[in-house]
């Protein structure tokens, strides 16, 4: 791969990284309701499940999915409806005053959850498949396919670590009930708004 391919694919990586998407608004969400230190497994889950997913894209799916596009469309389906369901759970997600009041404990996403929500995470999807079909190519596809894992691994981390912080940040403006709830709503909302590519057909 050569140096102007590496600069291309090392800006489409912070760019697909950086912007908002089922991930980052997930992580900032995250980082309002529990802080930053419980949603670090959150963030690793993230970055490391979404460089392996690259991996094995490359390695194979995504002629899986030319051969037969049947498998994407169950794919994305699934995926909308299960963003779906995350964006109720966050907009309903309880206070933490009032979660202790009742006793009751939410938990961020842990590892193991952060990293297999890649596989129906659409945007996860469109950046893989983007990324190997433009950066792999046919010359010393194995080399080049470890050099775009690595290049999304090392942008990605930091880039949904300042999400995170970003809704860490935010705390100190939703400092009551009304003001969180309305935040999560939003939340929830953006959420549901980053599956309009996929829904009409853009992604």
């Amino acid at each position: 791969m050569n140096e102007h391919l590496l600069l291309a694919l090392t800006a489409f990586a912070f760019v697909s990284s950086v912007t908002p998407g089922p991930n980052n608004l997930m992580l900032m969400a995250s980082g309002t309701n529990f802080g930053f230190g419980r949603t670090i497994p959150h963030m690793l889950g993230v970055s490391i499940g979404f460089t392996l997913m690259i991996v094995l894209v490359g390695a194979g799916l995504r002629q899986l999915f030319a051969a037969f596009p049947v498998f994407y469309t169950g794919l994305k389906w699934g995926s909308v409806a299960y963003l779906a369901y995350l964006a109720v759970k966050v907009a309903t997600a309880a206070p933490p005053a009032v979660r202790a009041a009742a006793g009751t404990t939410a938990r961020p996403l842990t590892f193991t959850q952060a990293a297999l929500f890649q596989w129906v995470n659409p945007k996860a999807w469109t950046m893989a498949l983007t990324a190997c079909s433009a950066y792999v190519g046919q010359d010393n596809p194995l080399r080049n396919l470890l050099i775009v894992a690595g290049v999304f691994g090392a942008i990605n981390l930091p880039t949904v670590s300042a999400w995170a912080y970003l809704g860490v940040q935010m705390r100190r403006f939703l400092d009551d009930q009304l003001r969180l709830r309305i935040f999560n709503v939003t939340a929830a909302l953006l959420l549901l708004g980053s599956l309009y590519p996929v829904v009409f057909g853009q992604a």
